[in-house]
């Protein structure tokens, strides 16, 4: 399925909140290594984690697809990306 770059930046800050929400969720639990985490946590951070990697999965996989749509290379469209969701209103510049 073909992606414009204004679906990869969407793509992208969904990606970006899933990990946002995995990192929120580890600070608030502790590090696995050094707490112990009920079922409950262990289950709903494992949920999260699996969210986020599967989404950033799928945004990697449509930044390829694009690149060569576009005909360019994909380091052309990750730091277009990266521009795009780090600043927002910069993408002219």
């Amino acid at each position: 399925m073909a992606h414009t770059f204004e679906e990869l930046v969407e793509m992208q800050r969904t990606a970006d909140e899933a990990h946002a929400q995995v990192l929120k969720l580890r600070d608030s639990y502790g590090p696995p290594a050094q707490a112990e985490w009920t079922e409950q946590q262990t289950e709903t951070y494992e949920t999260a984690w699996r969210a986020w990697r599967d989404l950033a999965r799928d945004v990697q996989a449509a930044i390829t697809e694009h690149a060569k749509e576009e005909g360019v290379p994909r380091y052309d469209i990750e730091a277009k990306l990266r521009k795009a969701t780090r600043h927002p209103g910069d993408e002219g510049a």
